[in-house]
């Protein structure tokens, strides 16, 4: 039975093959009429397109095919054409056309050729693109150093075309790129200097010094971007470069001076460190101090300087292309002022800023002053509130100021001024009795009205009756060696032997001194008086 079986299989695969050898040989007869069909445009630009063709039946055979164009419908392989020279492996076939001419509408058809025949496929049309811009060569720059933009850079560029017209090919970014490897591009360093075609003067800054460099031109459309020659130069040295900071430890005649040194410029840095002196932008003809920098930083300490004085300071470097210098920072030293701390029986001896104080001015010599309501028993003056013998100052047994000395007498309980000078090593205590004097008190110009201490707000007050069109002033001895007046005539301030207080109504009038601030001493002079429709006067009077 098996036998028989494999015979039969065998025969009926032989039957099966024999019938479709048959049917293949027959199919291979069969010839389609040619036929092409011209199926997409790729890679279109402004100067070339790749138009794709396509056999749908390639009859007996092609001897050659490819892509005919034209500006005109309808174009043949006596217009314009460029043949297929690739591997004939399958039924498309990519044609690139070049050196077409931009924004222009092109007319193309896929053709083939046999038997002397010419057939061709569907015809397809397509419009090239704007073009990147056309930038003339360039020339080597024109080098510049300088103190504050390093080394410059300056050159003429030329686009001479933008790859228009369309406005697409309106210029949207132009300048020059650089940097110290060839062939820069914007992806890297770059100026950006304004838009369209034309000429125009590039300007590059801060370049390093002593470094090659290369450079090139460039303009940009939204088709893309367009670079010119490039060429390449060599910096010279440039300047080096340091800051200024702000002048530290100000005193009254030193204070620390601040800068870093940031560049050597590519060259050798000979000195660097602080020129100083009272007008601005000093240089090395005034006032120079060489400094050795450590970690780039340059610090001074400065003596000597003026009391009360407005300085210019600029940090400096030296190298090969020169000096260059920091900003200019000014500081000013502080006056010739010291404060005193007055203690003593009249407070507990609390020498702490709770205690009372005398001070100079900028113009008083060295002199300083102030009122202090002090009991009888005695003092001494404090510059700080350690108690130590440098700071301390009391009698020297002659009526002048020592380290620390004895201490000072207070004969009787009142309001003093005391006045001290440390560089006269002087001091003395004057009682005062303050009131107001003038032809415009009850008194006249001869006699003092005396005002009362008020303990509570450390003023004198005084209520009285002062006329029109006179005038008055304070005084606080009867030899008029202290009194004030107000030559401001504001109302407020007073100054010692200052003009007469005027008083243009007649009135009750409230008066306060203020002698409690040293050297910033104040009154005022308020008139009182009845206002409303019940008085003569209304309410407007």
């Amino acid at each position: 039975m098996k036998k028989i079986s494999i015979s039969k299989l065998m025969t009926l695969f032989v039957a099966a093959t024999l019938i479709i050898a048959a049917c293949t040989k027959e199919g291979s007869d069969v010839r389609l009429d040619p036929k092409l069909s011209t199926s997409e445009v790729l890679n279109l630009s402004w100067d070339s397109a790749t138009v794709v063709g396509f056999v749908v039946a390639a009859g007996p055979g092609f001897t050659e095919r490819g892509i005919c164009y034209d500006t005109l419908p309808a174009p043949t392989t006596s217009s314009n054409k460029v043949v297929y020279a690739g591997g004939i492996t399958k039924a498309t076939f990519n044609v690139t056309l070049s050196g077409l001419a931009r924004l222009t509408t092109y007319h193309a058809r896929a053709y083939a050729m046999y038997a002397n025949t010419t057939i061709y496929g569907d015809e397809i049309s397509f419009k090239t693109r704007a073009a990147i811009p056309t930038i003339a060569a360039i020339a080597q720059p024109t080098l510049t150093n300088t103190t504050d933009k390093g080394v410059t850079a300056t050159t003429d560029v030329n686009i001479t075309d933008d790859g228009g017209p369309d406005p697409s090919a309106d210029i949207i970014q132009r300048g020059v790129v650089y940097g110290l490897t060839a062939h820069p591009t914007v992806s890297g360093t770059k100026t950006s200097e304004g838009t369209g075609k034309g000429t125009f003067t590039s300007f590059t800054a801060n370049l390093q010094g002593n470094t090659t460099y290369y450079y090139r031109a460039y303009a940009t459309n939204k088709i893309g971007t367009t670079y010119s020659n490039e060429v390449s130069f060599t910096t010279p040295v440039a300047f080096a470069t340091v800051t200024t900071g702000d002048a530290s430890n100000i005193d009254k005649t030193t204070a620390t001076f601040h800068g870093m040194f940031t560049y050597d410029g590519g060259g050798t840095v000979t000195e660097m460190g602080f020129v100083y002196g009272l007008n601005a932008n000093p240089t090395t003809a005034d006032t120079k101090a060489p400094v050795v920098a450590s970690n780039d930083s340059l610090t001074y300490n400065a003596t000597g300087l003026s009391m009360n004085t407005t300085y210019h300071v600029r940090a400096y470097a030296i190298n090969d292309a020169g000096t260059n210098y920091g900003a200019d920072i000014t500081f000013t030293t502080l006056a010739d002022i010291t404060k005193m701390w007055v203690v003593g029986d009249y407070n507990g001896w609390d020498n702490s800023d709770n205690a009372k104080y005398i001070i100079n001015t900028v113009t008083s010599g060295g002199q300083a002053e102030g009122y202090v309501w002090l009991t009888s028993g005695s003092i001494k003056l404090t510059t700080d509130h350690s108690w130590d013998n440098a700071h301390t100052f009391g009698d020297n047994g002659s009526g002048g100021l020592t380290n620390p000395g004895n201490n000072i007498t207070v004969a009787s309980t009142g309001y003093y001024l005391i006045r001290a000078n440390l560089t006269a090593k002087t001091y003395s205590l004057t009682l005062t009795n303050w009131g107001v004097i003038g032809d415009a008190t009850p008194g006249g110009w001869g006699t003092q009205t005396d005002m009362t201490y008020n303990p509570a707000n450390l003023t004198f007050q005084l209520g009285l009756h002062m006329t029109s069109g006179g005038s008055f002033k304070f005084r606080g001895t009867s030899d008029w060696s202290l009194n004030y007046g107000s030559t401001a005539a504001d109302g407020s301030t007073l100054d010692a032997g200052g003009s007469n207080i005027a008083v243009s109504a007649a009135g009750d009038y409230a008066i306060t001194l203020n002698l409690s601030v040293p050297n910033q001493y104040t009154y005022s002079a308020n008139t009182w008086g009845l206002i409303g429709d019940a008085t003569p006067g209304g309410w407007s009077t």
